[in-house]
């Protein structure tokens, strides 16, 4: 199991990842007003979020490409569905079966981002809402070579709006704890890409940066955690708010309707 946890799949178990797993439970917190009824989740994961929300949901399904997190899930939270799929699209489910669709950090890694939306609104029941997150293009620090693309807040929200008849678009940003962590970070990351003067991070296919990514992104993490590690390990949820600001915020945080 612990070589799912990658830097791009985060652990609650892995002290340096800390800042991280807070911003991404978050949007489980953020989340709760809007869960009820039949929820689907598309891109579980390992299941951050998973206890949270059944706790508001009458059923629960997740899907994810992991099979073995959705196996340990699976035995974990019998009451629910982990069904094992690549997508989109959502193979073998039905129209209009969900009240509530939630995919949090789960479309930058999507080729086909307008069928996976497509696929979300086919499966909602009419009125259902789906809440989906990922990162916001502005604030990132350097390449992700696991993101097919990142997005702007107009530009998700453009893309949304030709497919749901309600767009909502908010953010997810920190508090001053939070952004004296993403300063740090962002000093780090600048410190290491001044060896990058042939700007390889945009100009190699993404599948060779991956390795050394991974690498140079832990190695990050915990010279984050080293250098100020009551920072790193005192950050929490509610250390993250929600924002209507959506274009200076770390993530983005989209609420569609059918």
């Amino acid at each position: 199991m612990a070589k799912i946890y990658t830097t791009e799949i985060t652990s609650e178990h892995i002290p340096s990842d800390n800042p991280i797993h807070q911003r991404l439970f978050k949007a489980y917190v953020a989340a709760e007003p809007y869960v009820s009824g039949d929820v689907l989740e598309v891109g579980c994961g390992e299941g951050r979020g998973v206890e949270l929300v059944m706790q508001k949901a009458s059923s629960f399904t997740a899907v994810d490409k992991i099979e073995e997190a959705l196996q340990v899930l699976q035995a974990k939270f019998p009451a629910a569905m982990f069904v094992a799929m690549n997508l989109p699209p959502l193979h073998g489910l039905a129209d209009s079966s969900y009240d509530c669709v939630l995919s949090f950090q789960v479309i930058e890694h999507i080729k086909s981002d307008r069928f996976y939306l497509q696929e979300i609104h086919r499966v909602l029941k009419p009125g259902g809402v789906a809440l989906i997150t990922t990162p916001n293009r502005k604030m990132s620090l350097s390449r992700n070579p696991w993101h097919i693309r990142e997005y702007l807040a107009d530009e998700l929200k453009n893309l949304a709006s030709a497919i749901f008849s309600e767009v909502q678009m908010k953010g997810i940003t920190g508090n001053a704890k939070v952004m004296a962590y993403y300063e740090q970070n962002k000093k780090s990351v600048a410190r290491m890409m001044r060896w990058d003067i042939l700007n390889l991070q945009y100009n190699l296919p993404a599948w060779m940066l991956r390795f050394p990514y991974e690498v140079m992104n832990r190695l990050n993490r915990n010279k984050l955690q080293t250098g100020d590690q009551s920072l790193v390990q005192s950050i929490r949820h509610e250390d993250y708010v929600v924002t209507d600001d959506a274009a200076t915020a770390l993530d983005l945080f989209m609420i569609v309707r059918k």
